[in-house]
């Protein structure tokens, strides 16, 4: 894994502790979620990318 796939990694596992931050303390988003799942996506598709 490069720098650049570690980072995105981690901005997607700290934007998901946020998301369900704020769906517990404010109520849920479905915008939020599913702006998550899709940079969930592309981070998987990174991923898969770099292994190739």
């Amino acid at each position: 894994m490069s720098g650049s796939t570690k980072v995105m990694g981690v901005l997607t596992v700290g934007t998901l502790v946020v998301v369900t931050a704020y769906t517990a303390a404010l109520g849920s988003n479905g915008w939020l979620w599913f702006g998550w799942v899709v940079l969930g996506l592309v981070t998987i598709g990174v991923i898969a990318s770099r292994g190739n």
